[in-house]
């Protein structure tokens, strides 16, 4: 296990970069904790898999260093770094059985062969693949051999860090809520630090201690999923987390009011801004829907009855707004909008302005 620190890092895939533009990873400081379970988020070409890349020591940052444990390894190759790195596809051997896979990464290390057995036979038991266990892996679906090579990752004890790279594309639905939850197990039983790339918020979110969010090459914000959820530093963020994301707003404001066109909406904070794009940001979840005369008046567009809840689709001033209703909550016919003043957060060129700001 070890702590891996990020310093001045960037990467462009042009031999002469000259803008920021010109970077696919643009300049990065952090530390991942020793042990830490963390998630890349974003979407597809928004740096992720560079920046594992990085990581893993598959590609030479274009700047920058990258240490682990202080030791900087910024050119050393993968197999000098001693991490185990699970791929988007199956990477296994398909004329071995599946314990010999699990086996090889052992024998490989000349790690003794009661503690191969050993390990072979737990994660044989994990990875719920007793009955085909001296089966050879070329007559296994996809979602099998994936858990081979996710179990290929998690056999070594010795590992710096294992990377997981959208190792969950090819499985089924249901698999992939048990295999979260099993990778989940694995991380506080083992200790190891884990970096997993998604651009599927579900897995980020129900995975990781802490969310690294990408957008156009660039972290907008590490937080947990209750930060990224409560306070998006960025409206990406905003938009990117949560079914439906949140509500931005172009908005002007004076002292403890915001306008929205003609709709005015109380803030519980005064804010003081003069330049640049100011938006309102709330979640669906905390707008709700009155018929009474307190809120603001908006258009319902549309209703969507997801079964526990309902999203409805206004439209305010020209706007778009979603609110989430509770299941046999009524939508009025006449409806006003209240926001939650508590939940709202203010931006300013897309970044957060926070309290007082």
């Amino acid at each position: 296990m070890a702590s891996i620190t990020l310093e001045n890092l960037g990467h462009s895939y042009y031999p002469n970069p000259q803008t920021p533009a010109d970077f696919a990873l643009k300049e990065l400081d952090y530390e991942w904790e020793d042990g830490g379970a963390y998630a890349l988020l974003g979407p597809s070409g928004c740096g992720k898999t560079t920046l594992l890349n990085i990581i893993s020591g598959l590609l030479v940052p274009s700047r920058g260093h990258i240490k682990f444990d202080g030791q900087d390894v910024t050119h050393l190759q993968p197999e000098e770094r001693n991490i185990a790195q699970v791929f988007q596809f199956p990477v296994i051997y398909d004329t071995m059985t599946v314990r010999q896979n699990l086996a090889f990464p052992l024998m490989n290390r000349k790690v003794p062969q009661d503690e191969i057995t050993k390990r072979v036979t737990e994660m044989i038991e994990v990875l719920d693949l007793s009955e085909k266990a001296d089966r050879k892996a070329r007559g296994l679906t996809a979602d099998e051999k994936q858990k081979i090579s996710l179990g290929r990752g998690l056999v070594r004890y010795d590992v710096n860090a294992i990377l997981f790279d959208e190792p969950l594309t090819v499985i089924d639905p249901h698999m992939k809520w048990q295999l979260r939850t099993k990778l989940k197990e694995l991380h506080r039983q083992l200790g190891h630090t884990m970096i997993y790339v998604t651009h599927d918020q579900t897995e980020a979110l129900t995975f990781a201690d802490k969310v690294v969010v990408m957008y156009e090459g660039e972290v907008v914000q590490i937080g947990t999923p209750e930060e990224l959820f409560d306070q998006p530093a960025h409206t990406f963020v905003g938009y990117f987390i949560g079914s439906p994301g949140m509500n931005v707003l172009p908005c002007e404001i004076k002292g403890k009011t915001a306008s929205i066109g003609n709709a005015k909406v109380d803030l519980v904070n005064g804010y003081n801004l003069t330049d640049g794009q100011i938006e309102l940001g709330i979640r669906p979840e905390f707008v709700s829907l009155s018929s009474g005369k307190k809120g603001v008046s908006a258009q319902i567009e549309a209703v969507e009855n997801i079964g526990r809840f309902k999203i409805v689709r206004a439209n305010l001033e020209g706007h778009s707004v979603n609110a989430v209703l509770r299941e046999g909550e009524p939508v009025p016919t006449d409806p006003k909008l209240q926001f939650d003043a508590s939940r709202i957060n203010i931006y300013q060129d897309s970044h957060l302005v926070r309290v007082g700001g």
